[in-house]
């Protein structure tokens, strides 16, 4: 890890919390009986579908924005995003009047896309390879002296997002466990700092695509993995998880349970069908999770971020026009 970054701790994400209550919603957190029945556990669902710009990324997205002073804001921001953080920052961006230049690779999600579009941000298309995003921000930074706000290892993104489980553990009470999706890590990472900082002993687990397994390799080897190539419906999930991120979840133990995708959308279906939540693969996942560890949950208290909602359905409704 990088000297020059400041790693984010608890008071990050309480500074984080008060910095963005004005423009980021208190999700709601729903229970379902017959979904407790099945995982054999108390089971608390923190509801980011229905946040802003429908993902947790609005809250990481914010912070970092307002975090900003006021000339540097004025630069604007940029990113790279296969979607919901581009959109997040967009929004956020808006919020404070300042331009939002989003990196898009080709092949993301349509209504991801156009909601990045909607919010306002300015779209760059680029190759969909890591190299090709880092480059086309780069370039753009350089054109416009926007400030960068990395999807995951920027330190201000991750308090962010540790404030959705801020918010779960003060509305839910104590809890046992904890279980996020993980891509990048900003989202597990924040979830650790916020349980960490009210109760070490609360398990964090992170949940990962078998098709995008480097967050449980990496820690399984001790050192990142710095290349894979992901196979996985999990469109928000296939992002290699970052530095920063990976010493945060080594530091606080985070387990990574790997799931497939058949999995996962039988997991999604669920959620759709018991919670009436629209969900997206990359959400349910976290819930896949918990029931495929059925032993390792059973009779605990447990928190699950579904982390958002925008799901495809132009591709879902496809030959129904």
């Amino acid at each position: 890890m990088s000297q020059a970054v400041t790693v984010p701790d608890f008071a990050a994400v309480e500074a984080a919390a008060a910095r963005s209550a004005p423009y980021v919603q208190r999700t709601p957190v729903l229970r379902s009986r017959s979904l407790d029945a099945l995982a054999g556990a108390q089971l608390w669902f923190k509801c980011e579908n229905l946040q802003r710009a429908g993902a947790f990324k609005f809250r990481g997205a914010s912070n970092a924005v307002w975090a900003l002073d006021a000339a540097v804001a004025a630069r604007g921001v940029v990113t790279h995003s296969s979607g919901n953080h581009g959109a997040a920052l967009a929004l956020a961006a808006r919020a404070r009047g300042i331009a939002a230049h989003i990196i898009v690779p080709e092949g993301a999600v349509a209504a991801k896309l156009a909601a990045i579009e909607v919010s306002g941000g300015t779209v760059h298309r680029c190759a969909p390879t890591l190299a090709a995003r880092e480059a086309a921000c780069e370039a753009v930074r350089a054109q416009t002296g926007a400030t960068l706000v990395h999807p995951y290892t920027d330190p201000q993104v991750i308090a962010g997002q540790g404030t959705a489980a801020l918010e779960l553990l003060r509305e839910a009470g104590p809890l046992d466990v904890l279980v996020v999706p993980i891509g990048g890590g900003g989202l597990a990472a924040g979830t650790a700092l916020a349980a960490h900082g009210i109760d070490p002993r609360i398990e964090v687990c992170a949940a990962e695509p078998s098709g995008a397994d480097d967050a449980a390799q990496s820690l399984q080897r001790g050192e990142r993995i710095d290349a894979l190539t992901p196979h996985t419906v999990c469109d928000g999930l296939r992002a290699l998880i970052g530095a920063i991120d990976f010493e945060l979840l080594r530091a606080h133990r985070v387990q990574v349970t790997t799931v497939d995708d058949a999995a996962t959308l039988a997991a999604m279906r669920l959620v759709w069908e018991r919670l009436k939540l629209v969900v997206e693969p990359s959400s349910a996942i976290a819930l896949a999770a918990v029931l495929a560890r059925r032993d390792h949950y059973a009779g605990r208290r447990v928190g699950i971020i579904l982390s958002g909602g925008n799901v495809d359905l132009q591709a879902l409704f496809a030959g129904y026009d």
